[in-house]
């Protein structure tokens, strides 16, 4: 429960920041001036005038903090707590109307200063546009595996090398095969007696066209009195040689592969799909793409293909799209980057909300709805349940109606008002004045009973990897501060650089240097990097590079513990806020937060989960 509401009050902290303190000042400010409602010449009065008021303050010297109410001083500075500036406290007075616990009024000065608009619920049919990146990888069907179809000795190869070009019929091998030879003696004495014995003919005959001996070079051996001592292995198809299994002088048995075969005049091209986007994609749905290699050509096709299982690391999915490649401008390898602009029949006719209304705690989804037949503007704060994800919108499954009118600009300054108020809000569900023992605004959740810190301290494996895999992992580990360093700067062409730099420093480590499990986990670990390294490497969009960056920090965590790095301490740090609200963590040699995932625009979100610091042994 304790991890659940340290969550909800990391989001909340880091949403409130982005509050215009001098709006949140005018919401106040205008309901000084609307005074009670229906009264349009009501004013401020005295204390003693009216009891029944509630007044913060009469103080106009008193400054405060707007996401901190608790926060009074008596000259402007710093909140203690988050650092924003204090801003004059001015007497609030609470109207006489009686209004719900899950209610606010505003007046209409107070709505014009800010800015807050409203939207009507309606049904729709949601859309999405979903950007996803693949890479070209050669078509299944087009590949065929060349076998001995008998036993011999590879006399001569007359394809060398991968990657050559055949023909369908070409030469591939000659071999010699004693068996072979046995057999063309069969059938040449079977020749002779073909007229009275037509059965043994036959049979004879078809053995050679079982071991793949082709008419023509059947008909040369019936034509011949002696056997044919070398036979040539054919292409069985047009191709490129993928892999090449044998060399001159090997023996073969009946059965062994010498050959792999593709035809890359076809081509897929698998992109990968996030789990919450797999609902709005269809097999049928068209994807317009480009290849990073082939700039300024722009390819199409349909998704052919879903694959039906999650991959385990990268919490992804594959999809195929299959591309002509007669040109030979394409290769198997290269990086893709497509668009889907999806409308998923499922969801048509369902309620939309704009995704602007909802304010997200991590449990709970919370919009304020305006209430009808009110002479004062009032809003009521209402939980509801959120379906999939529509591009500008959610799909709501429950909690509104059609018709409904929510607040789509401003409502974190309604949610403020409403705290103040000490009615029901998105970080006090329950209602009630805000208690000075409780920072509703730091990383910790404090009252006078408990203190609560996320932060663990966790020692480096100092016996999992010998020294020069530590030193070698030092280089990946520097190579990827500068890549986050440039996440924090929102410097998407600076990002693929760097993580290029820190794909060269992966590949220079020597995974032969750990043995047993370590060697297996490490494997392990390797492909995640370097396939997340790959991605963000090909990207041009820095949101879409920090999604892989997301996926590829917690494995960086895991290396850097169980195998070590040569630097005293790493911090390794968390946003709540990341990933559309679902959190990320990123590594860091600074305690100081500098959030990758945001940028500027939150540089503070987030905290400390982990401080990993070198194994006493390794000093």
């Amino acid at each position: 429960m304790l991890t659940v509401m340290n969550k909800i009050i990391d989001t909340i902290k880091q949403n409130y920041i982005l509050l215009i303190v001098v709006l949140l000042a005018g919401i106040l400010t205008g309901r000084v001036i609307s005074g009670r409602p229906g009264d349009a010449s009501s004013s401020i009065t005295e204390p003693d005038e009216h009891p029944g008021h509630d007044h913060v303050s009469e103080d106009p010297s008193t400054w405060t903090c707007s996401m901190h109410p608790q926060i009074k001083q008596d000259s402007p500075g710093d909140c203690p707590i988050c650092g924003m500036d204090l801003v004059p406290l001015s007497t609030l007075v609470i109207g006489t109307d009686v209004l719900a616990d899950d209610e606010i009024m505003l007046s209409e000065a107070a709505i014009g200063i800010a800015e807050i608009q409203t939207s009507i619920i309606g049904r729709g049919r949601p859309g999405k546009e979903i950007y996803l990146q693949g890479r070209v990888v050669p078509d299944e069907t087009r590949m065929t595996m060349v076998t001995a179809r008998f036993a011999g000795r590879i006399e001569k190869l007359h394809v060398n090398f991968t990657g050559e070009k055949v023909i369908k019929g070409e030469k591939l091998a000659t071999v010699y095969s004693p068996e072979l030879v046995t057999a063309q003696k069969e059938l040449l004495e079977a020749i002779e007696i073909k007229d009275s014995h037509p059965t043994i003919y036959r049979a004879a005959r078809s053995k050679l066209k079982l071991w793949d001996l082709s008419e023509e070079q059947i008909s040369m051996i019936e034509d011949g009195t002696e056997p044919i001592i070398y036979f040539d292995v054919l292409a069985a198809q047009a191709g490129t040689v993928m892999e090449r299994y044998v060399a001159s002088g090997d023996y073969i048995g009946e059965g062994e592969p010498l050959f792999m075969l593709n035809d890359l005049d076809h081509l897929w091209v698998v992109f990968d799909a996030y789990e919450e986007d797999l609902p709005w994609i269809r097999t049928g749905d068209r994807m317009d793409f480009s290849i990073r290699s082939v700039p300024g050509v722009k390819l199409s096709g349909k998704v052919s293909f879903i694959d039906p299982f999650i991959n385990g690391k990268t919490r992804t999915a594959g999809l195929r799209v299959e591309v002509d490649n007669t040109v030979d401008r394409i290769k198997p390898g290269m990086f893709a980057g497509g668009k889907i602009i999806s409308s998923a029949s499922l969801y048509h006719g369902s309620l939309l909300i704009p995704k602007s209304s909802v304010l997200w705690t991590g449990e709970r989804s919370i919009v304020y709805v305006r209430q009808p037949d009110r002479v004062n503007p009032v809003f009521s704060y209402r939980e509801i349940e959120l379906g999939p994800d529509a591009g500008d919108y959610y799909v709501v499954e429950d909690g509104i109606e059609e018709g409904e009118i929510v607040a789509t600009n401003g409502v974190f300054k309604i949610d403020a008002a409403a705290q103040l108020e000490g009615k029901k809000s998105m970080m006090n569900p329950e209602g009630g004045k805000v208690s000075p023992d409780h920072d509703h605004g730091s990383m910790d959740m404090v009252d006078t009973k408990t203190e609560t810190n996320h932060e663990q301290l966790t020692e480096m494996s100092g016996n999992r990897a010998p020294a020069a895999f530590k030193k070698q992992m030092t280089g990946v580990y520097d190579a990827y501060i500068y890549m986050k360093d440039a996440f924090v700067s929102s410097d998407a062409s600076a990002v693929s650089k760097k993580a290029e730099q820190v794909l060269e420093s992966l590949g220079k480590v020597d995974m032969d240097l750990l043995r047993g499990d370590a060697h297996t986990e490490w494997i392990d670990q390797l492909g995640v990097l370097e396939n997340t390294l790959r991605s963000i490497n090909a990207m041009k969009d820095i949101a879409e590079q920090r999604k892989s960056f997301l996926a590829m920090n917690n494995t960086l965590y895991k290396t850097v513990k169980e195998f070590g790095i040569d630097r005293d301490t790493v911090y390794y740090q968390y946003c709540p806020m990341a990933h559309n609200d679902r959190g990320g963590y990123w590594l860091s040699n600074e305690k100081e937060i500098r959030n990758p995932y945001f940028g500027n625009m939150m540089l503070k979100c987030g905290e400390v989960r982990d401080t990993i610091i070198r194994n006493s042994g390794d000093f």
